[in-house]
């Protein structure tokens, strides 16, 4: 059963804003193709997030990092085909846009012509500054993300929680201002303390995205595969698991497979 306002035709960057503002939370969930993202559309996100996580998901990499710009292009594609009301903000992936402000931009532009897509996502803080700037420059709304970032786990060595220590933690929250300031219009925070959220939540006035940060963030978002208990191996501490669709779906094929070899399948009334 959908929940949403039934009022809301399509949601916008304006709108995600305004229930910061009045404070509602914001449902935000991962998609990476057209049947999926036509459910998770109809059941009421404000947001859907085509994460480069179809790195893992949809194609079994240990990273982020080998996805590739066509590819989140035609998980993006795929996604827009299907959404009717939420706002869809595609990853710009590993390579696409830092150290290089011009190919950014570029990165961007491609993702917003050839998808659809409403608005784009990049990892990190101060050090993209003028990617995102670029980027903003031509009409394209950006999502930050700071915190654990995916794309950097080389660099981190651990997916930990990360901004405990202080000067981490003050660092997060300047960068935090900085994206505001340049004009993101959200901010996705991962894997930091609770409080760190609050702090950063009630600092800025754009609205933050928690994954794994606590309760005190303005909206959340889980990867899709995960809440419904399709990848079971992953098991952090954040995550609620909703359903356990890999076990619905095991027994289901295995019921197949049963009725096939039993013969049982199909039967007269299946045939034509």
């Amino acid at each position: 059963m959908s929940i949403h306002t039934p009022d809301i035709k399509r949601v916008t960057t304006h709108i995600i804003q305004e229930m910061k503002t009045r404070g509602e939370k914001i449902s935000c969930l991962t998609a990476y193709d057209y049947s999926m993202a036509g459910i998770v559309d109809a059941a009421g996100v404000e947001l859907i997030l085509v994460g480069d996580s179809a790195s893992n998901v949809m194609a079994g990499h240990e990273t982020t990092l080998p996805i590739t710009i066509d590819q989140m292009i035609y998980h993006a594609t795929s996604v827009v085909r299907a959404v009717k009301r939420a706002l869809v903000v595609v990853d710009l992936p590993f390579g696409s846009y830092q150290g290089n402000s011009r190919e950014a931009l570029n990165s961007a532009i491609r993702i917003m012509k050839e998808s659809g897509a409403h608005a784009v996502k990049l990892e990190g803080g101060l050090e993209i500054k003028d990617s995102i700037t670029r980027i903003l420059s031509a009409g394209v709304p950006v999502m930050g993300h700071l915190g654990l970032t995916p794309q950097s786990i080389y660099k981190f060595g651990t997916y930990t929680v990360r901004a405990k220590q202080e000067a981490e933690a003050q660092k997060l929250v300047e960068d935090a201002q900085m994206l505001e300031e340049v004009g993101c219009f959200s901010v996705v925070l991962e894997k930091i303390p609770s409080k760190l959220t609050k702090q950063v939540s009630e600092t800025v006035t754009i609205p933050t995205i928690g994954i794994g940060a606590g309760p005190h963030a303005d909206g959340q978002i889980l990867v899709l595969h995960d809440l419904l208990g399709i990848n079971k191996a992953f098991k952090p501490r954040f995550l609620r698991r909703y359903a356990d669709l890999n076990g619905v779906m095991t027994d289901a094929i295995s019921n197949y497979i049963q009725d096939v070899k039993g013969k049982s399948f199909p039967n007269e009334q299946e045939s034509y």
